[in-house]
């Protein structure tokens, strides 16, 4: 039985461990790819989608980086226990 919970928490933490990595990825999509540089002088419309890619990739990216990092710090606390 410990052996079969402790298996499911290692299946949970990687899961939690991979979306943050998904998240992470899509943020940097977002940012790299989707906001890019910006114009040098854009009308205001492209300036506002600029501004709305780029916060997406930044919440994205600071997400994904967070939750990456608590499911490795949890796994590396399972994996210690």
């Amino acid at each position: 039985m410990k052996d079969k919970v402790k298996r499911i928490l290692c299946q949970i933490i990687n899961s939690v461990v991979m979306a943050g990595v998904i998240l992470l990825l899509t943020g940097l999509y977002y940012s790299i790819i989707k906001a890019g540089i910006p114009y040098q002088d854009p009308p205001l419309e492209l300036q506002i989608e600029y501004a709305v890619n780029a916060q997406i990739g930044k919440v994205l990216t600071g997400g994904g980086l967070l939750t990456a990092l608590c499911g490795g710090v949890a796994r590396l606390v399972l994996w210690r226990i």
